[in-house]
């Protein structure tokens, strides 16, 4: 207890220093995310998955908590992932070699002893879905930080029941360095998370979630992990609907998100924030109660279902401007509409008659 009460002490304090460290080198660097009003450092991230890898590896050298085969290849694999991410953050990487390098990773952590090859595929594409939703969040002030540390102290928890002590640790190390950011990225934020932050961060949590619920019955652990993550999944779920129902692709992007819609209906940011940590705390806490036999089974049904109205409802919400029409050809008349009003009619043939 005390051990885990020094290491997440230790996390906070160093991802707060790494993130005023690391803002200025971004700027310098031009590691910004564009899609801002103003430019916003994306290094922030980098500090947060360092400063948990570090003070994890630290513990271990010391022998105070060492860790077990399964935990350093959680570490290892992401490592890689958040160095994925870093790389995309300093050049534009397409978004299936993400995907193809995220289900490489989650492919070398899944426990397939525990949970077979045929569930293991389903596992992999689970950790590749959260990890691009906690993507997706990156994109208002505090809100993927602020679900993260809300999801690792619940995946935690569950840990901590299974009696996994080393993956509670280090999912109370991520869940401190998660705050220690959050002082330099709380609305107007001084620093972003950026892909290697939030890819890390998405990664660790899936398949943590899903490393602790291996060996459990395959429907109740699908709804436990959904529960887990309903608002990213929510949040993906109300992209990828909107997009199709637009004609939209997919993967690019657009102000269509949860954090958006809310903002469209006149919430501050920092309201946005707070009310989708507060669903995100539900699901969680249901999650939770459910993988400990406190509660029953139906709780994640009426999680799923909550989600579902939030979707629905947010998608009446426009969000879409009207669409750029292509640049007429040089030499081609302009087409223009034939339908003309009555006062338009008359002052035409005005015109006519003199």
């Amino acid at each position: 207890m005390l051990y885990g009460i020094a290491a997440a002490t230790s996390a906070l304090l160093l991802a707060a220093f790494l993130a005023a460290l690391f803002r200025l080198p971004a700027l310098r660097l031009g590691i910004i995310d564009r899609r801002r009003q103003r430019p916003l450092p994306l290094l922030g991230g980098t500090g947060v998955a360092l400063t948990t890898c570090l003070v994890v590896a630290a513990w271990e050298w010391a022998g105070i908590a060492p860790l077990g085969p399964e935990i350093r290849r959680l570490l290892i694999a992401a490592g890689a992932v958040a160095l994925l991410g870093l790389v995309a953050d300093v050049r534009r990487v397409k978004a299936r070699f993400l995907a193809g390098g995220t289900a490489v990773a989650a492919a070398c952590v899944v426990p397939y002893g525990e949970t077979g090859i045929l569930l293991g595929l389903p596992a992999i594409g689970c950790v590749v879905l959260v990890t691009f939703g906690f993507k997706a969040l990156d994109h208002a002030d505090a809100l993927a930080g602020t679900v993260g540390v809300v999801t690792a102290f619940g995946v935690g928890v569950c840990a901590a029941a299974e009696m996994m002590d080393e993956l509670a640790v280090l999912l109370s190390v991520l869940a401190a360095a998660l705050t220690g950011f959050l002082m330099h990225n709380w609305h107007p934020a001084r620093i972003g998370l950026g892909a290697c932050g939030s890819l890390f961060i998405g990664f660790v949590l899936a398949s943590s979630a899903v490393m602790t619920r291996a060996g459990h019955h395959p429907v109740a652990s699908a709804g436990v992990l959904y529960a887990l993550t309903a608002l990213v999944t929510a949040d993906v779920l109300l992209v990828a609907v909107s997009r199709r129902l637009a004609g939209r692709p997919l993967l690019r992007g657009a102000p269509d998100h949860l954090a958006h819609r809310l903002r469209r209906l006149g919430l501050t940011p920092q309201a946005t924030t707070v009310l989708l940590a507060v669903l995100a705390f539900s699901g969680v806490l249901v999650g939770v109660l459910t993988h400990m036999g406190w509660a029953p089974r139906s709780g994640v049904y009426w999680v799923g279902a909550g989600a579902l109205v939030v979707v629905l409802g947010l998608l009446r919400i426009k969000v879409y401007g009207p669409r750029r029409q292509p640049p007429v050809p040089v030499g081609e008349p302009v087409r223009t509409s034939t339908s003309l009003t009555s006062t338009q009619v008359r002052a035409q043939l005005r015109v006519r008659n003199g």
